[in-house]
């Protein structure tokens, strides 16, 4: 989610009403209060968090521990009262944000408010938040899972991202995670055997880690475990589809979002290892199953896996993951599991308001499609006979295959449904466009925590109410049926159905089919 990712970055944004309904302004601030009534017993020991508002909140709480390059293990318990007030460490990155670099968002107007946090490797901690902690109600829950490709971001890194909002209105429990990204969470050691003959997809395990907490404590913050959602965002939504074919995970969720992050394929192993191998030579250390490499420090760690070309994001070893490379298939795993799946219109590009002329259009339409221009431009008009002719330039065609793909793979395998959005809703203005991420602020019910990039209008309040009521019904019912909004059909290859998410939100039947299959 970082710079060069941006990912994240024009990210956290946008979507604007579907249907008639009033402004929602922010949440009312409430006393922020703690004590032994916000104290909880898990599996591990107490933990006291505070109550903000009407919501518990707790933040920083160990879900496992690992040691460098090894599958993760419960936490140790504690005694006494650990204190969950402040958001634990992110796992040590591959970028920082710099804003005065004169290459960053900023250049762009408003862009994402990126927190930037303590860094540990000790960073498998969660936070989660309740309405209630006391009256014995199962409500639905919802863990998220960050985005910023396999290399960095954090579940607390945006403002958006806090769960309070999204827990009051739809009174459900929320949980974000933070787990191992880049060479620690997802390089392969197989090939060396000994110690590290597990040491694949790190990350991965400590997300299904993750989900064994909430298994088996989520009971005891007012949620179900066994009606838990699983979502995330470009990277998260890599992570959200790779755990539908983890052996591990199966049963530890019911439903799963993926969001701009429809990455289906997985390393090779026979590739991976032998990168795994690289990394170890990289570092002058002779491979074998005696290696220890706790000695080494991250950043020695980093320039080794870059030597190598290594920990990329997750590898198709057929027991942590059982994807195949090259798979196209839904996987068997997750056949019971319905799926909420889309993009964004505009995705990777962050500034839409230039020279939008026909003939500035024109030309740079002519550098990608040549002598085929003028066809790419009828099929464009077809499809968005609304938008202006520049967004034939900016939208993302790449994205919205990935998403239409897994939809179809969902669909073929005739299990539970997949629904597929399109979101298009930009803010006023139209600098930043329906860029990567836009939605996030609206799904969260945090429009007001993310002013900078949705603009803070009516309009933009307005519109959240009526996304982030799609994303709780979908949450609570595996449905995203809502009042206000076009009847949402699931989608099969016949139907072609995509749900755009706009001021009016419309369902439409193979809305691009022609221009995707263009850009092929």
């Amino acid at each position: 989610m970082r710079k060069s990712l941006i990912l994240t970055a024009a990210a956290a944004l946008l979507c604007a009403a579907c249907g008639p309904q009033a402004p929602e302004k922010y949440l009312p601030d409430g006393a922020i209060t703690a004590g032994e009534n916000t104290r909880v017993e898990t599996t591990y020991g107490t933990i006291e968090g505070y109550l903000d508002g009407s919501i518990y909140t707790f933040k920083g709480i160990r879900y496992a521990k690992a040691e460098r390059f090894m599958p993760p293990q419960a936490p140790d318990r504690w005694e006494g009262v650990r204190q969950c007030k402040l958001y634990g460490p992110q796992t040590p990155q591959t970028e920082t944000l710099n804003y005065n670099d004169g290459n960053t968002q900023t250049d762009y107007g408003f862009g994402n408010q990126f927190f930037l946090e303590p860094m540990d490797e000790a960073c498998q901690v969660l936070n989660v938040w309740t309405p209630s902690i006391t009256d014995g109600r199962k409500r639905p829950v919802f863990l998220w899972i960050h985005g910023g490709g396999y290399s960095s971001g954090s579940g607390h890194d945006l403002p958006c991202y806090e769960g309070r909002a999204l827990a009051q209105k739809g009174d459900i429990v929320v949980v974000n995670i933070n787990h191992r990204l880049n060479v620690l969470g997802y390089l392969d050691l197989t090939g060396l055997g000994g110690k590290y003959a597990q040491s694949v997809n790190l990350g991965q395990q400590d997300i299904v880690k993750a989900l064994e907490w909430v298994r088996d404590n989520i009971a005891r913050f007012g949620g179900n475990p066994d009606d838990v959602t699983i979502g995330g965002q470009s990277g998260g939504g890599g992570k959200v589809s790779a755990l539908l074919a983890m052996p591990s995970a199966k049963g530890l969720f019911k439903k799963a979002v993926v969001q701009s992050g429809s990455f289906l394929s997985v390393a090779d192993p026979a590739v991976s290892r032998e990168q795994g191998l690289a990394f170890v030579k990289a570092l002058g250390v002779k491979p074998g199953p005696d290696v220890d490499l706790s000695r080494f420090s991250y950043e020695e760690l980093l320039a080794a896996s870059r030597q190598a070309r290594a920990g990329a994001g997750p590898v198709g070893d057929g027991t942590v993951i059982t994807l195949k490379p090259g798979d196209t298939e839904a996987p068997e795993l997750g056949r019971d599991v319905p799926l909420l799946v889309g993009t964004n219109f505009n995705e990777f590009t962050f500034n839409v308001g230039i020279d939008g002329s026909e003939a500035a259009v024109r030309e740079q339409l002519s550098r990608r499609y040549g002598e085929r221009t003028d066809a790419f431009i009828e099929l464009f008009r077809a499809a968005y006979p609304d938008a202006p002719l520049k967004d034939a330039v900016y939208m993302d065609l790449r994205f919205r295959s990935g998403a239409i793909n897994q939809a179809a793979a969902k669909a073929r395998q005739g299990g539970a449904p997949a629904y597929l959005y399109l979101f298009t809703w930009m803010p006023d203005g139209n600098v930043l466009g329906a860029s990567h991420g836009m939605e996030l602020p609206f799904m969260f019910n945090n429009v007001q925590n993310m002013r900078e990039m949705t603009g803070g209008s009516d309009r933009a309040y307005k519109f959240q109410q009526t996304v982030s009521d799609i994303w709780l019904s979908f949450i609570k019912t595996g449905n995203p049926n809502v009042k206000g909004i076009p009847t949402w059909e699931p989608y099969s290859e016949e139907n072609g159905f995509t749900m755009v998410l706009d001021d009016v939100c419309r369902g439409v039947s193979h809305l691009d089919d022609a221009l995707i299959n263009f850009g092929r």
